[in-house]
């Protein structure tokens, strides 16, 4: 037997309880939920885990109640320093992206949420959840990858294909002047194709690798209602604007045009999606969550991103063929669409710090963008 079951054996039972009647159907609950959750005392002590952090932790109930969540995790662990914090300010928190490495079970990247119980000072329950954030990791670098790989082909289709277009246009208009009528009509059409391509290719110069972000302190709401605006007397007139705003959301500090652009694109997506059989309806949200963090892909700093702005339609929902790649340019159902919305969307979120998630089906579609509060100096 190692040095950690050993302790575990002594400590054993230290304080467990007998669980009352009345708290079976509460307890049978908390043991079928798939994620991994537990309680732990002012002192850190384990005094109640369910059958999913069981297995996370490879150990039995009988071996983790009573022993100090210090000698399950590393002293650092950022489990422990959010577990404090959280008691410490008597308020919920999350974070993303947490390693947990121990011997027994190895590394794994979680997610953690972690609430104080208001009638039991110092407690403080703990809920992991597997893999989600690798996932979460994995789609934003994604779309940032994707928005690169239209940054490539912007530059070449800039030098490319925009300085000889020009040339074919030139020349089509010089054979209008000697054709009958009959063919003016092909040359026009010549002209007006090359103007739709090269205005396509003026939208993909948008996907620069260096970022234009002339930042300035931006009300969040200011910034919707004029999105809402443009909507309600354009794209979405025949569409139920819903608006829910958290009236103590601070100010944000970055690009009103980019963060507009942003939010035209999500609503006006919303409204295309809408089939015509069905009344649509689009509800924005925006929400202060306390304590939401991330950690960084590269395993550095831990971003705070506690703006959260929800853009939600009850439209069909995305192919379920099409999620992986939702964010990929080209990549569109509405027909006419060039499939570049969703990745200039994705990129202008990623300048700013920031993270865009979408969850869909049948019923509708929901997208959640997370914010950073973001200093001037910085």
């Amino acid at each position: 037997m190692d040095g950690l079951s050993k302790r575990m054996s002594s400590k054993a039972f230290s304080t467990a309880r007998a669980v009352p009647q009345d708290e079976v159907a509460a307890t049978e609950i908390l043991s079928a939920l798939a994620s991994p959750l537990f309680v732990v005392d002012e002192k850190d002590g384990v005094t109640y885990l369910n059958s999913a952090a069981e297995q996370f932790f490879h150990f039995s109930a009988a071996g983790l109640l009573g022993v100090n969540l210090q000698d399950l995790v590393p002293h650092d662990s950022p489990m422990l320093s959010l577990i404090h914090k959280v008691r410490r300010s008597d308020s919920s928190m999350s974070q993303y992206g947490v390693g947990i490495m121990t011997p027994r079970i190895g590394e794994h990247q979680v997610d953690i949420d972690a609430s104080p119980l208001s009638d039991a000072p110092g407690l403080v329950v703990v809920t992991l959840r597997k893999c989600s954030i690798a996932g979460k990791i994995d789609f934003t670098l994604t779309q940032r990858g994707a928005a690169r790989s239209v940054t490539a082909m912007a530059g070449v289709l800039a030098h490319e294909i925009k300085n000889p277009l020009s040339g074919v246009r030139g020349a089509a208009q010089l054979l209008e002047q000697s054709v009958n009528s009959d063919d003016r009509e092909l040359t026009q059409l010549i002209v007006e194709e090359v103007d739709r391509i090269c205005a396509l290719v003026d939208q993909m110069e948008v996907f620069e690798d260096r970022p234009r972000i002339e930042r300035g302190p931006v009300n969040i709401h200011e910034a919707l209602g004029h999105v809402v605006k443009l909507a309600r007397t354009g794209f979405a007139r025949d569409i139920r604007i819903v608006e829910n705003y958290d009236p103590s959301l601070p100010p944000f500090f970055g690009d009103r045009d980019q963060i507009i652009q942003v939010f035209l694109n999500l609503i006006k997506n919303a409204a295309e999606s809408m089939p015509e059989s069905k009344d649509g309806e689009i509800i924005i949200t925006t929400a202060f969550q306390h304590g939401v963090k991330m950690a960084a892909p590269n395993g550095g700093s831990v971003i705070h991103l506690p703006l959260v702005v929800t853009v939600q339609d009850n439209g069909d929902g995305v192919p379920e063929d099409l999620k992986p790649h939702l964010f990929d340019p080209f990549i569109t159902t509405k027909r006419g669409g060039t499939g570049l919305g969703l990745p200039l969307v994705a990129k202008l979120i990623g300048d700013h710090g920031g993270v865009i998630d979408f969850d869909s089906s049948p019923q509708g579609t929901s997208f959640r963008v997370m914010l950073p509060m973001m200093k001037e100096h910085v």
